[in-house]
C-alpha cells in the first residue's frame, strides 16, 4: 500500500468557460492509502459522493505523496 495525494476538479461547461469561468475545486486535496494510483482515484471518488459535482465534467488528480 502507498500514500496518494488525490484532488478533484470540476471543469466548466462551454458556455462558463466562454464567460471567464475556471476550474472548480470539489474535493481535497486529501490523503489516501492505496495499492495503485488508479484505486486511490477510485477511493476519492466514491467519498465524494456527498459532494454536488457533474460526473461528467469532473477530473480527478492522483500524484504519489512526497
Amino acid at each position: 500500500m502507498a500514500l496518494f495525494e488525490v484532488a478533484i476538479l470540476e471543469k466548466p461547461t462551454k458556455n462558463e468557460a466562454e464567460d471567464g469561468k475556471g476550474e472548480r475545486l470539489v474535493f481535497g486535496p486529501k490523503a489516501v492509502i492505496a495499492r495503485d494510483a488508479q484505486s486511490a482515484g477510485i477511493a476519492a471518488v466514491l467519498d465524494a459522493d456527498k459532494l454536488d459535482v457533474n460526473r461528467d465534467r469532473m477530473e480527478v488528480l492522483v500524484r504519489p505523496f512526497a
